[in-house]
């Protein structure tokens, strides 16, 4: 065990890509799974596998380019840069993040509609997290990766996005 977790630092760094979509995965699965246990049912280990699959085929995978992106675009770790980065990851990022959630689920739910629990739960879903994630992303002390918040955070320093430690 001992050696597994020195070796894990090692592989971020070799392999950052393949880590950050398994470690998002692996969180948003536990996400989903906790979230069940909390609200008292049984647990439903198809539900959980339907968001482990949209997490791995799309979530993780488009928050690692995007946020890359975000960074190249917007380099630096100034108030404004970073205030830049945190309103153009909530206006693009997060409603392409969440249409792909609804649809996706819908998809592998087989749905007939795959766009109505987009349709229904959008803007609820949206507001909710403009309430608490530019927040979270602006107020965290040091260096703080978007991805943390989207449930993932196997970035590699060089391609978090730098928050200013004096906010």
């Amino acid at each position: 065990m001992a050696g597994w977790w020195r070796a894990l630092p090692r592989a971020v760094r070799r392999y950052p890509w393949p880590t950050n979509v398994l470690l998002y995965t692996a969180l948003f699965s536990a996400g989903d799974a906790l979230q069940q246990r909390l609200r008292g049912g049984p647990a439903d280990w198809q539900q959980t596998r339907r968001v482990a699959t949209v997490a791995v085929a799309f979530h993780a995978n488009f928050n690692y380019v995007w946020l890359r992106l975000l960074e190249r675009a917007m380099p630096g770790r100034a108030p404004r840069a970073v205030l830049a980065k945190v309103l153009c990851d909530q206006a693009l990022g997060g409603p392409v993040a969440i249409s792909a959630f609804y649809a996706g689920m819908s998809i592998l739910q087989r749905k007939d509609d795959i766009f109505l629990d987009l349709r229904q739960k959008f803007w609820n879903t949206y507001m909710s997290g403009l309430m608490y994630w530019p927040f979270v992303q602006v107020r965290s002390p040091g260096q703080i990766a978007l991805l943390i918040t989207r449930n993932s955070c196997s970035l590699p320093p060089s391609s978090r996005l730098q928050c200013p430690a004096s906010l």
